[in-house]
């Protein structure tokens, strides 16, 4: 299932995650992230337009926007007014992940697991956001389900590698990479795992 950009700037910098999720940006590659997350440009895109920080580094609450606030306040609003409009929801849950407000974010989107707990594309999010949060075994977790509807889900499969490469398990990624390759060769997931084998 394809996601949002938006889910793309929930793991901006985190090198290994970014590779995780270009699958999964409506058709765009994801730019290369340097090393330390405060070397990040300002993504521009709807969410991050307007802010501006000429010293450099992670946008503020002294430099956002005043759109972006009433857009928030706008989706706040609309999803209170329709609490069962699951797609209203989503629109807000990821446009909060994008706005670096996970936690908010993560209620929405498990409201949204409450009324269908096999969307895959809610399990790929909160899994971004408690991967970004360098909660492993959360993230972990939340691709396990998606694995358990989907086992030839070839991004959640990816993932776990990377999951199980950033806790340190570097014989377990390899494995799950390797089988990757194997079981699906030509699939742009199965080319990334042949990647980041080669960095591992």
């Amino acid at each position: 299932m394809k996601f949002k950009m938006a889910y793309l700037y929930i793991i901006l910098g985190l090198g290994v995650v970014v590779t995780l999720f270009i699958l999964a940006g409506n058709n765009n590659e994801p730019d290369q992230p340097s090393q330390n997350i405060s070397d990040q440009q300002i993504p521009n895109d709807k969410v991050h337009k307007g802010l501006q920080n000429p010293m450099g580094g992670n946008p503020s609450k002294s430099n956002v926007s005043q759109e972006v606030y009433e857009k928030m306040d706008r989706l706040k609003k609309e999803v209170e007014a329709q609490p069962n409009d699951t797609l209203k929801m989503r629109e807000y849950a990821d446009f909060m992940a994008a706005a670096h407000r996970p936690d908010e974010a993560i209620i929405y989107y498990n409201k949204i697991l409450e009324v269908n707990p096999h969307r895959n594309d809610i399990l790929f999010g909160l899994s971004m956001i408690f991967y970004s949060r360098q909660d492993y075994q959360k993230a972990e977790d939340y691709t396990n389900r998606i694995l358990k509807s989907d086992k030839n889900n070839t991004q959640a499969l990816y993932n776990l590698g990377a999951i199980a490469a950033s806790k340190g398990e570097k014989d377990r990624a390899k494995s799950i990479w390797n089988k990757l390759i194997t079981e699906y060769p030509g699939d742009q997931a199965a080319e990334l795992a042949r990647s980041s084998l080669q960095k591992l």
